[in-house]
């Protein structure tokens, strides 16, 4: 069974710096793309960031020089480092895996190619003035 622990989330002032995790299980973390979406309640679904099996980073020009996304395959967790938080960065995060990657890397991976992976259940980023 596939299966996600995120963590990290929480209500913080603009400018500080979170860290989320995502430990992933009942798959192959390995030659899985892995990535973190988000969803604000007035803003489509969006993906922020993926990186690939061979650890190549893919960011949304939003958050490109303040995320970073990093993984560690021996523990199967991915991480994004998200720095100068904006209020916009406000939404819940799900960490998310493809099973396959049709995109050759992340760029085209969005919210509607779920059915191509998984995605855990989410945690929540408030980013307050």
């Amino acid at each position: 069974e596939v299966y996600f622990v995120e963590s990290g989330g929480g209500s913080l002032q603009a400018g500080v710096s979170l860290i989320l995790s995502c430990t992933a299980s009942g798959f192959t973390f390995d030659d899985s793309l892995m990535g973190w979406f988000r969803q604000a309640p007035v803003t489509e679904c969006e993906q922020v960031s993926s990186i690939d099996i061979n650890g190549r980073p893919y960011y949304i020009g939003a958050v490109k020089g303040r995320f970073t996304i990093s993984k560690d395959n021996a523990k199967n967790i991915v991480y994004l480092q998200m720095e100068r938080l904006k209020l916009e960065d406000t939404a819940e995060y799900h960490c998310g895996a493809a099973f396959r990657d049709p995109w050759m890397g992340g760029r085209g991976w969005t919210c509607g190619d779920r059915h191509l992976g998984a995605w855990g259940q989410g945690t929540q980023v408030t980013v307050s003035s």
